[in-house]
């Protein structure tokens, strides 16, 4: 990646957008309207901006995303943990529309990365992989209520419940139809169905939510799906490992995939928590350690265009 001279860290809210533009300092506040956003893409192309950086703010930032990409500006999407934590480290204790944008450009300009993929059909399917999800829970959080309802209300719930199973079955179709309607998605999703224990709702999710498959080593994949384990070691303690951060949604659905993979149907993965749980590892511990193994297998799977064979799967790969 060439190095980037000027950057821009932005900060969104339904409302309005906060920009601040390093190196110099010149910041600026725009309504996130059409209007607003027009002004701000003229404004960022008078600083000779190169290189956008947003945190992920649940939906408010798409519009904008796609209008600098428009306007071919590099864009770079960030976790906003990781920004807050860098603020904290930074002695930055207030918090406010402005003061986020320019920690976001000084947290870009310290940690540089890759500007994110822009793969529209990967998008449009990860909203729709990503309302099924929502639904999903709002179904189980509507059923947990129903069992203490009757009368009327109990009725009322059910009603709605019925409207959003209709909907996740049209999202589904939805999410079919978008991965026939791609012969990249298509490719990758015959591949991975050819895994014992990897369905529809896992292929969906992986197609959509980890577009790094089978480019990434398995450390690295693993850290980003959020199944590594991390040390907890100090001096001559040694604490016990722990998984954190990732792409908690997806590894979600690996767990339930995992989960239904070592209790019938994939040998390898049933064999290896057999084994891990025979040998004293809590239940848990196993079924993590079986979905860093799956998500393994799937990553040399698609690197290597192979189809699932369980004796390669059992052998290590280097």
């Amino acid at each position: 990646m060439p190095q980037i001279e000027v950057l821009v860290g932005l900060d969104v809210s339904g409302s309005q957008i906060d920009a601040h533009v390093l190196p110099g300092d010149p910041a600026c506040r725009v309504a996130n309207d059409a209007a607003g956003r027009a002004e701000l893409l003229r404004w960022l192309q008078a600083a000779g901006v190169e290189l956008a950086v947003l945190e992920a703010s649940g939906g408010c930032e798409r519009q904008l995303v796609r209008e600098l990409r428009a306007a071919e500006l590099a864009v770079r999407v960030v976790d906003p943990r990781r920004v807050r934590e860098f603020a904290s480290a930074a002695g930055k204790r207030a918090k406010n529309d402005r003061i986020d944008a320019a920690m976001i450009a000084r947290f870009a300009q310290t940690f540089p990365g890759e500007p994110g993929e822009h793969d529209p059909a990967r998008e449009a399917l990860a909203a729709l992989v990503g309302a099924r999800q929502d639904l999903l829970e709002i179904r189980t959080s509507l059923g947990n209520r129903a069992r203490h309802l009757e009368g009327r209300p109990l009725r009322g719930i059910q009603r709605v419940l019925k409207r959003v199973e209709a909907e996740i079955d049209g999202l589904e179709r939805a999410i079919d139809k978008a991965i026939a309607a791609d012969t990249r998605f298509q490719a990758r999703a015959h591949r991975l169905a050819t895994v014992p224990g990897v369905g529809p709702v896992l292929i969906a999710a992986l197609i959509a939510w980890l577009p790094e498959l089978g480019r990434l080593d398995r450390r690295k994949l693993a850290a980003l799906v959020g199944v590594a384990p991390f040390d907890d070691d100090t001096g001559d303690s040694h604490g016990q490992r722990h998984i954190a951060g990732g792409r908690t949604a997806l590894r979600g659905v690996l767990y339930m995939a995992t989960l239904a993979a070592v209790s019938c149907n994939n040998p390898v993965l049933k064999a290896m928590y057999r084994r891990l749980r025979q040998a004293g590892k809590a239940a848990k511990v196993a079924l993590v350690a079986c979905m860093r193994k799956l998500v393994h297998i799937l990553n040399v799977m698609i690197a290597r265009q192979q189809d699932w064979n369980p004796n390669a799967a059992t052998r290590p790969v280097a």
